[in-house]
């Protein structure tokens, strides 16, 4: 027998596994001689009123076996002696990529210019214990691209970009925990995603693929409006059907090489803030309604906020980006001389802090300074805000920071508060930092927030910036149905850094989109 349940429990009997199964076992009458195999398949929690419940899909198995909760394989075919493809990132879309490309049988040849997931820790080590930024190994930069050490959070909108389920499961076949199949908002964990990525890496290798770690491209192999294949850091030219770019939003030195070359690149919009901290525990008062702590069964609380401020007859939209509960913030600057922070959070989410991005909307009218840069104007825009947040701060990796109320009232901060940011904070007046078409919406957008949240703007909340790397501020733009570049045949831009992507979910699934699309073109059937 099997039996689907809809129900909305409470905390207590919903996410206490013990709890959960003698309230269904109770609910159907069910005798343990029945020997019931019960399992969540979707849950999320309504915070909406004080009392806080729980909505949960279960299914109910009485004397038979259920199904896998996964129909991926990660059985994958020899693509050894295969036409070969290039992909230049081994980030999400740049893996997801590589994997597709070998289910339609091409052998992906993936450059990465950071070092393999465990040894790119010591240049994370390096950047929060010593202030030392390798410019090719960070926080960016390395396999996994910049959601391996900086989250993992799986949640996504983009339905109409790829089948969401199958990237969960192909995560699952590679190591994560079902649970993200389970929850609304899934989230593997920045201590366990270097595992799953790992297991990929594997994937790829045993199929035949190649993976070159510590290699940089820099230089395409272009004739005649064609994309012949890439150059790399030791001269070395490498040749295939198409090349899939999947660099991530931080490889500055590409927009500068298609730049250089001539091959069309466009502006972007973006956005650009700061990261507001709180104790956990004040942001799991607001949401939970509680009067001391959340308990023992619900997670770490979060928010989603968004307003609308006018500055200077200009409308600028500010929101939260990226918010981890239980989280940590961390320095993700690609070059000595800048800095530029990030957030994340371990699978448990047990840190005593809270970090949210809030930025606010880059509008044309502020990088009409930098026109003479042409397409690459948002980048020097977020250069200079990088390097004078490092200057004011001391010219290291500790950030400038600033007390939330402080900041509303525009007053410098005398004293701030504990932080999860390993390399310290430094008080600056961020209105030094920031310009004032940033700051002013910025202030005005924190003020609607503590009015939103009440508690939100307590003494408790510090700013620590800058968030600066919401997003690419350049579009390599392709064609919407085979996602090859408009006038150079055979690129295949990709992910985040193409500007097509905005997070790990969607950056996989348009990794395996182009990877169909070069397939489809170019692949010698």
């Amino acid at each position: 027998m099997q039996q689907t349940l809809q129900l909305t429990l409470t905390p207590e009997i919903a996410l206490d596994d013990e709890n959960f199964r003698r309230f269904i076992i109770k609910k159907l009458q069910l005798r343990e001689g029945d020997n019931p195999v019960i399992r969540r398949t979707r849950q999320s929690i309504d915070a909406r009123s004080r009392q806080v419940k729980v909505n949960v899909q279960a299914e109910v198995y009485v004397n038979e076996l259920p199904p896998s909760l996964i129909s991926f394989n990660t059985t994958y075919p020899d693509v050894s002696n295969r036409p070969q493809a290039i992909i230049v990132g081994c980030g999400p879309a740049g893996m997801f990529a590589a994997l597709r490309l070998i289910e339609l049988g091409i052998k992906p040849i993936l450059f990465e210019r950071g070092k393999d997931v465990r040894t790119r820790r010591r240049d994370l080590a390096a950047i929060n214990k010593e202030h030392i930024v390798n410019p090719e190994s960070n926080y960016c930069f390395g396999e996994g691209g910049a959601g391996t050490y900086s989250d993992g959070k799986l949640y996504t909108r983009s339905n109409k970009r790829g089948d969401i389920r199958r990237v969960l499961e192909i995560f699952v076949g590679h190591g994560a925990s079902e649970q993200i199949l389970i929850d609304t908002h899934p989230h593997i964990g920045t201590n366990k995603l270097p595992l799953v990525v790992s297991a990929m890496r594997e994937s790829i290798l045993k199929a035949g693929g190649e993976i070159h770690f510590d290699t940089k491209v820099t230089d395409f192999i272009v004739e005649q409006n064609v994309l012949k294949g890439v150059v790399t850091e030791d001269t070395k030219e490498h040749l295939g059907l198409g090349v899939i770019l999947a660099t991530g939003h931080s490889a500055r030195d590409i927009y500068e090489l298609l730049d250089d070359k001539k091959i069309l690149i466009e502006n972007k919009s973006f956005a650009m803030g700061v990261r507001i901290e709180h104790p956990q525990r004040v942001i799991d008062k607001i949401q939970y309604h509680c009067e001391t702590d959340r308990g023992p069964y619900l997670p770490a609380a979060s928010y989603s906020l968004v307003t609308q401020t006018r500055y200077q007859g200009v409308q600028r939209g500010v929101f939260s980006f990226c918010m981890c509960p239980g989280g940590f913030i961390v320095p993700a600057a690609t070059a000595p001389g800048e800095l530029v922070v990030n957030g994340m959070s371990p699978s448990r989410r047990d840190s005593p802090y809270a970090n949210s991005g809030i930025v606010v909307s880059v509008e044309e009218s502020d990088i009409e300074p930098y026109k003479d840069f042409g397409a690459l104007a948002g980048l020097e825009f977020q250069k200079e805000i990088e390097r004078k947040a490092c200057e004011l701060a001391g010219a290291t990796q500790t950030a400038p920071a600033q007390l939330a109320n402080d900041f509303v009232r525009m007053k410098t901060s005398g004293e701030l508060r504990e932080t999860s940011y390993q390399p310290g904070l430094h008080s600056v007046d961020l209105y030094e930092v920031l310009p004032p078409n940033i700051a002013h919406p910025l202030r005005d957008g924190l003020s609607d927030f503590g009015r939103k949240m009440k508690g939100y703007l307590s003494g408790e909340a510090q700013l620590i910036g800058v968030e600066s790397r919401t997003s690419s501020p350049v579009r390599i733009p392709r064609d919407r149905d085979s996602c090859e570049h408009p006038v150079v045949k055979g690129l295949f831009p990709c992910g985040e850094g193409a500007g097509y992507a905005g997070g790990i979910m969607s950056a996989a699934m348009d990794g395996e989109r182009c990877a169909e699309q070069l397939a489809k073109l170019y692949a010698v059937v």
